[in-house]
């Protein structure tokens, strides 16, 4: 009897600590209402020093083992069906929505948070860009860098236009028939795949659709998306001497479906919420109608 009740007793406090831990945490994951100094402080200090150390291992991971050269330019608009671009876009939409947002954590104006928050991915892909610049292998493109621009242009945009971002910038990935064709272009293994592969890769453009018809009884979670992708391609562009490596089915593909936007999934978890947000950047499988130069296709479940 008595060890049934320390056992009972025992589960209480358990429970209890864990609550007790839990509502720290979400308290210390909840946005500040005035400016936290020590906060931001840490913040920058984090984001600085990851990105530090981020150029630095490029510099000696990945362009070590390429000549380097005086800065040059490149004109590679033309590549990959310019997913490569939409690749920039993504990157500097996300990298720019987690400086806002960890801003927005400390408590910092949102005047402050769209300029040195928001603009965090375009100043660090400009900063890879550069260093593509001085290698012999690549060149500075101004076509990334405007595609740098829009990403951070659509961030940006839609705070100043509605306070609040209805059209999310998403990713999603299958792996390919072509990677084992050209591994070292399109990758080994999935994760390499995930980078390199752009026949498997498809952005979305997912819009709630509450937050444009918020009279209607519209799920919070509900929204619509428009995606591209593009399929056939080995390399960069279309090799018309070699029939074996220039394949006839090089297309681009745009699809309409449906998305899940988890950041309106209701919870009063902040870590729960924090979850959530980090996931919302990939484009939840979904049925899918294909559009390519052939007609259409529909696709049970996309991803």
């Amino acid at each position: 009897m008595v060890f049934k009740q320390l056992k009972y007793l025992s589960i209480l406090v358990l429970i209890s600590s864990f609550s007790f831990s839990q509502t720290k945490f979400d308290s210390f994951l909840a946005p500040s209402d005035t400016l936290n100094k020590s906060r931001r402080n840490a913040a920058v200090i984090i984001e600085a020093s990851l990105a530090s150390v981020t150029l630095i291992g490029l510099n000696q991971l990945w362009y070590s083992d390429y000549k380097r050269s005086k800065f040059h330019t490149i004109n590679d608009n033309n590549e990959w069906l310019q997913m490569d671009k939409m690749g920039h876009v993504f990157t500097s939409y996300q990298v720019g929505k987690f400086g806002a947002q960890v801003l927005n954590w400390s408590g910092v104006s949102k005047k402050n948070q769209l300029i040195y928050g928001a603009t965090l991915g375009f100043g660090f892909l400009t900063t890879v860009e550069i260093l593509d610049g001085f290698s012999q292998e690549w060149g500075f493109s101004w076509g990334d860098i405007a595609s740098n621009a829009v990403g951070t242009g659509l961030y940006v945009g839609q705070e100043l236009l509605w306070n609040e971002q209805r059209i999310h910038l998403k990713f999603s990935f299958h792996q390919t028939k072509y990677a084992l064709q050209s591994p070292d272009k399109l990758g080994e293994h999935f994760l390499e795949q995930v980078l390199k592969d752009y026949n498997g890769q498809s952005y979305w453009l997912s819009a709630n659709l509450h937050a444009f018809f918020k009279e209607n009884k519209i799920p919070k979670w509900l929204n619509i998306a428009l995606g591209y992708s593009a399929d056939g391609m080995l390399q960069g562009i279309k090799d018309v001497d070699n029939s074996l490596l220039t394949n006839k089915n090089r297309q681009r593909q745009f699809y309409l479906s449906f998305d899940v936007n988890l950041s309106k999934i209701r919870t009063n978890s902040r870590f729960l919420k924090s979850v959530f947000n980090i996931f919302n950047v990939i484009k939840v499988p979904f049925p899918a109608i294909e559009f390519n130069k052939n007609g259409c296709v529909f696709h049970l479940l996309y991803y």
